[in-house]
């Protein structure tokens, strides 16, 4: 991985890495326009469930592709257990809550929300493993977390897709159900590190990915009614896992080889601006005022502060084996 990492960042010349940048940050944000939206006309839980069955299909022929990960795919489907808890955690669990919540408080405060991910990784790295702790860090976190509820009480007002405004009970489930999904996906995160982390990420998402997929079939077929569901919509969701979900999993991860994950998260604080902004365009929200906009840059220099508070040598050694921590990054 070491020898990788260099010639991954070499290779494709210098435009490689703003170009892939880019891509990332607009599929990030389409992804949250269009999940918002559909969620308007389809259950949650069915865009949920379609958009990681389509995101599996996808990544499964990527990976079935290359010969060398063929046998890493058949391990890690191997690790029955494993897969079932990380399918749990990071798409069951994540994209229920995340996408549930966007029904009740819009797009862009569920995106404000994932945002918060590396901060929540922080204080669950610290409560439950005893990792070390910074200043800045700690300060970057009450910033980050203090801008984003600041940001949600002062938004509220301006609408969501649903109506002229949020009320102060769907404010509340719509915060809980996408922190829950958040905190699941952090948690996600340290249990990938201790048994994946010997699999490359393309290798294991298929299995995760159909795991996931099987989860969220099970309870829409259970629970949700598909008689309402348009054609249109069925499009839609093909489209956000396949077209807008897929791809970040595997931009992300290359983005990750070529610079390390901190600069892959740091793209990530983008994306809450393009959110609104784009909500603002499509007529889903008012146009969002200083104060709004000020919580947003605040609550992004939260994060920056959390994402980029590790010692210079720690950053190194991460930056040196990046596929133990290529989970979190680029959340979609």
């Amino acid at each position: 991985m070491v020898m990788d990492t260099p010639l991954r960042a070499s290779r494709g010349g210098q435009l490689v890495v703003p170009a892939l940048s880019a891509l990332m940050i607009t599929l990030l944000a389409a992804g949250w326009l269009l999940a918002g939206h559909l969620v308007d006309g389809a259950p949650p839980l069915l865009v949920a469930a379609g958009r990681t069955a389509a995101s599996f299909v996808v990544i499964t022929v990527v990976a079935l592709l290359y010969p060398r990960s063929r046998s890493e795919v058949r391990a890690a489907t191997a690790r029955g257990g494993s897969v079932a808890l990380l399918a749990f955690l990071g798409f069951f669990a994540y994209y229920s809550g995340t996408l549930l919540g966007t029904g009740f408080i819009g797009a862009s405060r569920v995106g404000l929300i994932v945002s918060l991910l590396p901060c929540i990784t922080f204080v669950i790295g610290v409560v439950a493993f005893r990792e070390p702790s910074t200043g800045r860090k700690v300060l970057g976190t009450v910033l980050a977390v203090v801008a984003a509820l600041g940001y949600a009480l002062a938004d509220a007002s301006a609408g969501n897709g649903a109506g002229p405004g949020v009320g102060g009970s769907a404010l509340v489930s719509g915060g809980l159900l996408a922190l829950g999904g958040t905190f699941t996906y952090a948690v996600y995160g340290y249990v990938y590190r201790r048994r994946m982390a010997d699999v490359s990420p393309v290798a294991a998402l298929p299995a995760i990915t159909g795991a996931g997929t099987v989860m969220l079939g099970l309870t829409v077929v259970l629970f949700v009614p598909l008689g309402g569901v348009s054609l249109a919509d069925w499009g839609g969701i093909a489209t956000l896992g396949a077209v807008l979900t897929a791809p970040v999993f595997l931009i992300s991860h290359e983005l990750i080889l070529r610079k390390g994950p901190l600069f892959t998260s740091a793209l990530a604080l983008v994306v809450p601006f393009l959110v609104r902004l784009g909500e603002w365009a499509l007529g889903r929200e008012a146009a969002p005022g200083p104060l709004v906009l000020l919580l947003l840059l605040l609550c992004a220099a939260g994060v920056w502060l959390t994402i980029g508070g590790a010692r210079p040598a720690q950053r190194a050694a991460v930056e040196a084996d990046p596929d133990e921590t290529h989970t979190g990054q680029g959340t979609s």
